[in-house]
């Protein structure tokens, strides 16, 4: 074969891998999306449920924790399980977001807390965050 097209053939295979290797590595998966990380950073780890209650007849979304406090530079780690419903979690002011689907498995989200203030954590599906499923993400200086 021609070394012509030989050489070109290898240097487009080459540019090829190296980027399906480099899509790899940003692409998230909504079981475990890293916003964020800081290996210097204390990690503050919490664990809550997402589920639905039936108060008088109509249905209630929730979050198990209605409030979390860290520190601004914490690593926040949040898991998260669903147990009755259809639910998801969203963090607006760093571009949280994971989709808890499936029922009873844990789903992680991961982001570095750093701007101070009261942010609030909710669920986008219809309905779900005028009805109470929502709290409040408190970062302090």
């Amino acid at each position: 074969m021609n070394k012509k097209i030989i050489i070109p053939a290898i240097i487009i295979g080459i540019f090829a891998v190296a980027a399906v290797i480099a899509f790899n590595k940003t692409d998230q998966t909504a079981e475990n999306p890293v916003v964020a990380e800081n290996k210097e950073s204390t990690v503050k780890e919490f664990t809550m449920t997402s589920f639905y209650e039936i108060v008088d007849d109509q249905p209630k979304p929730q979050y198990s924790l209605k409030e979390i406090n860290v520190n601004k530079g914490d690593l926040v780690r949040i898991k998260i399980t669903v147990t009755k419903g259809m639910h998801d979690f969203k963090i607006d002011e760093f571009n949280v977001f994971a989709d808890t689907k499936e029922l009873n498995k844990e789903y992680v989200v991961e982001f570095v807390a750093d701007k101070a203030g009261e942010f609030i954590y909710y669920c986008t599906k219809p309905g779900h965050r005028a009805n109470g499923h929502w709290g409040t993400l408190i970062v302090t200086e």
